[in-house]
């Protein structure tokens, strides 16, 4: 009876040995990047919300995988954090983490050395992890290789990705030595989009790529199209020409002058409007950002909801004028009737308790902490405002 029972409990053992998949760290993240770096391996991070359909498919169908968690434990150190929770936010934040599940794979510094999201398959999810793995990886720092004068094309599509919002000068560097390479070879629609991307100015050297090869780029978009974004190049140098250095003001006069000739009045008016709600909230110049605002987002069926949630954002911490907290309101309830979230409605609630809306204010300052309560996030702004509001 004992080796029969010792037998059953050697074979539950195995069954629930063989189930057991990825094995993820519980350590802070700070101790998850020493050990990497002392064991001289990456880390990766599977960066996933609660709530995520994708993310549990992959916990469920892909991590307990034999092949999965036997290349992964024995390569990574490994680490799953709630993007939503106590270090996650963090790490989210840094790394630029929007869309779940991400994939992070890491160096013992901290530094990415590749970034991938959404449900995959087996073969994809190793082939990922593989590519990652690659050894001068670990041993270099991207940035490192790129200084060193890595050339290899996946590198560097892989360098433009990683950094293209968390450091966009580098990027772009990487994109030119990209396209250095490829010269010669044709275009593809995904590089021409890259192209275009890193391309700010007539005197970036992608700009001659876009002159050089304008007949092969006519190929795949229209000449409107393609003379539209060679004006739109120019107008962004007219631009940076036109800011005062010393005030961050932009000389209007200046602007006009040059690229009225270029785009025609109407849209150059566009253009410089939307420079400055994009420039003035940065410097603190919020009555002339305000002035921009109500022209630019007159037509606000024109723009995304969240866009004009941002603005509405901007008018309720720093713009007094009655007036124009009412246009602030228009542009917050159009978020609300999207969706109601914790920040749009604590917007609006703003909104309306500046325009001497109480009653309003209350009531949806009460749906932004009750929707944040709900949702694990922070209601304290919420519940700041329903004490103004007694």
């Amino acid at each position: 009876m004992k080796k029969l029972f010792s037998l059953i409990i050697f074979c539950i053992s195995l069954t629930v040995f063989s189930q057991e998949g990825i094995q993820f760290q519980t350590s802070s993240f700070k101790e998850i990047l020493a050990k990497a770096k002392s064991e001289k391996k990456l880390v990766f991070i599977d960066a996933f919300a609660v709530w995520c359909g994708p993310c549990k498919m992959m916990e469920k169908n892909i991590f307990p995988l034999q092949s999965v968690k036997e290349y992964y434990n024995a390569n990574f150190i490994n680490a799953r954090f709630d993007m939503e929770k106590g270090e996650g936010r963090e790490i989210a934040m840094k790394y630029g983490i929007r869309s779940y599940p991400t994939f992070l794979f890491l160096n013992g510094d901290g530094e990415v050395v590749m970034k991938n999201y959404g449900y995959m398959g087996e073969q994809d999810f190793l082939a990922i992890a593989k590519e990652a793995n690659n050894p001068k990886y670990r041993n270099s720092s991207n940035k490192e290789l790129f200084e060193k004068g890595e050339s290899d094309p996946d590198f560097l599509l892989n360098m433009m990705s990683l950094y293209a919002n968390s450091d966009y000068e580098l990027a772009k560097k990487v994109s030119e030595r990209y396209f250095t390479i490829k010269k010669g070879q044709p275009l593809t629609k995904d590089e021409l989009g890259l192209l275009l991307y890193f391309l700010k100015s007539p005197g970036d050297p992608n700009y001659k790529i876009f002159v050089e090869r304008k007949p092969e780029i006519l190929q795949l978009m229209s000449e409107d199209i393609y003379k539209q974004f060679d004006a739109n190049i120019k107008i962004s140098k007219i631009l940076e020409n036109s800011i005062d250095q010393k005030t961050g003001v932009i000389n209007d006069d200046y602007f006009y002058k040059n690229a009225i000739p270029l785009i025609g009045k109407t849209d150059a008016e566009t253009a410089l409007n939307r420079m400055k709600v994009i420039l003035y909230p940065n410097s603190g110049k919020f009555a002339e950002y305000e002035k921009a605002a109500l022209v630019y987002y007159k037509n606000s069926d024109d723009f995304d909801s969240e866009e004009l949630l941002k603005a509405a954002w901007i008018f309720s911490e720093h713009i007094s004028n009655n007036t124009s907290l009412k246009k602030a309101e228009e542009w917050a309830e159009k978020s609300v009737m999207k969706s109601e979230t914790p920040e749009n409605t604590y917007i609006l609630a703003k909104l309306y308790s500046k325009t001497g809306k109480k009653d309003n204010a209350k009531m949806y300052a009460e749906i932004s902490k009750n929707l944040a309560e709900s949702q694990g996030k922070d209601s304290s702004l919420a519940k700041q405002l329903l004490e103004t509001l007694k």
